[in-house]
């Protein structure tokens, strides 16, 4: 999962993607990019590895003029975290140049790379989007979203993008809509993020979201829109609302926190603890859900565990050296709430378990008297190929053991997991038009022959 946020037509540009890439850090904390272009047609890039309050700083930001711009923050499903796989991309071409940023997985990207070397492509990054900056390159329509939409037709699986050709600034989704892009406008010119929390920051409002499967241009003569790819079933990633978008966001027309208070509150009705003392959230993810578990029990909801906002996300971590190593200095538990009670542990959802069996055990430390823990979705049982860090059954809990096997291995009195008709049915717009492979094992597009390859580096 990544980032992305883009402008045209707002001076100061680079200054503007900036901000809003702070709202965007919780979708991707391995790098960030900064492409703008100036009134010369002089593109300039940016990029650093880590956060974007790390990488890129105010002396920097003045040597990127221009009044259009992208940024990225970047999270790799596969590949190696290294400065080459920074994003946004930018690339020279024979008609002037290229910059790209891409939020999402293609599920072909081995073999479109294999076409491409084939014939004579030289690729810089381990990154399938660099797939795209190629095929952009070498198609041979006349206006940038021609081009854009030559070198999308025959791509597989999710891609939310920012593609910048010349000064033009253009949006696109995939046809079944994986990832969310909404576009806001800020005094006379245009706003495009993977949330609305990003518009919300740099006092953009917001106008609509991209549609599947639609391309929005935006240049000096204004805004328009094409659709110019065959039409699919929706398949909206149900696990933005369970987990990667921001509560504060609004995504595909619905609340964020609403949905997850939802999610909470269908959870205490088909997993109820009715002798528990009290609920508490594995913070920040799970807090709402927490809330909707407390507020339909009827318990009260604590603050049991402290976060320490200093340390990124565990789960998007690259390696679990990385989660293990966050863990221990991630969380602490307040012992004056815990001790002597029985308590509802409320999470988002368990991948691995190393994290939740680390947060059980602090749990118990801090006095609790017995653990139950609540899960606000399915079981994760199958590997994602459009933009989430599960490439192998192996790494997933739930694929190989049972819930009280889990239950036995984290340490838990209890263990409850949302079901999946509760889990779509409590999200806006469900149960139908949701991607839920990674828990059913329904895949809408056929899964890669051999998985493995797309570890050459997906883009995020």
């Amino acid at each position: 999962m990544c980032g992305i946020f883009g402008v045209h037509g707002v001076p100061e540009a680079t200054n503007c993607v900036h901000l809003g890439l702070y709202s965007l850090q919780h979708r991707g904390q391995e790098s960030s990019g900064v492409v703008t272009v100036d009134e010369h047609g002089t593109a300039r890039a940016l990029r650093a590895m880590g956060l974007v309050s790390e990488g890129i700083d105010g002396r920097s930001l003045s040597e990127l003029p221009g009044d259009v711009g992208i940024g990225h923050t970047r999270y790799s499903t596969a590949g190696t975290s290294t400065i080459e796989n920074a994003q946004p991309v930018l690339a020279r071409f024979r008609d002037g140049h290229i910059a790209l940023a891409h939020n999402g997985n293609l599920v072909n990207a081995t073999e479109l790379r294999r076409e491409l070397e084939d014939v004579g492509s030289i690729f810089s990054s381990t990154m399938d989007s660099e797939v795209l900056v190629h095929r952009i390159a070498k198609s041979r329509r006349e206006k940038p979203e021609e081009r854009l939409a030559d070198a999308l037709q025959g791509v597989e699986g999710a891609f939310s993008l920012l593609v910048i050709i010349g000064d033009t600034l253009m949006a696109a989704r995939d046809p079944r809509g994986w990832r969310p892009l909404v576009i806001g406008r800020l005094a006379d010119g245009w706003v495009v993020a993977s949330e609305t929390c990003a518009l919300d920051l740099v006092g953009a409002t917001f106008e609509r979201d991209v549609e599947r499967g639609e391309i929005i241009t935006i240049d000096r003569d204004g805004i328009r829109s094409t659709f110019p790819f065959e039409a699919h079933d929706p398949r909206r990633c149900v696990f933005e609302y369970v987990y990667f978008a921001r509560p504060d966001s609004r995504i595909w027309g619905g609340s964020v926190d609403r949905a997850r208070r939802e999610l909470g509150r269908q959870l205490a009705r088909e997993q109820p603890a009715p002798n528990a003392d009290l609920v508490f959230a594995v913070p920040d993810s799970a807090n709402s859900a927490a809330v909707g578990y407390a507020e339909e029990s009827g318990l009260p909801f604590e603050l049991a565990l402290i976060r320490n906002h200093y340390v990124g996300r565990t789960f998007i971590q690259p390696s679990q050296a990385g989660r293990d190593a966050k863990v221990k200095v991630k969380y602490n538990a307040v012992r004056e709430v815990l001790n002597g009670k029985r308590v509802v542990m409320v999470d988002d959802s368990i991948v691995r378990g190393t994290t939740t069996r680390g947060l059980v055990a602090l749990v118990r430390a801090a006095g609790a008297r017995e653990v139950h823990m609540r899960v606000s979705s399915h079981p994760i049982t199958g590997p994602c190929y459009y933009g989430i860090d599960t490439p192998s059954r192996e790494e997933l809990i739930a694929a190989n053991l049972g819930v009280e096997d889990i239950a036995r291995h984290i340490g838990v009195d209890s263990l409850g997991y949302l079901s999946l008709d509760g889990m779509l049915g409590a999200v806006p717009g469900g149960p139908d038009g949701f991607c839920h492979a990674c828990f059913s094992g329904d895949y809408p597009t056929p899964p890669p022959a051999d998985p493995n390859k797309l570890r050459f580096g997906c883009g995020c």
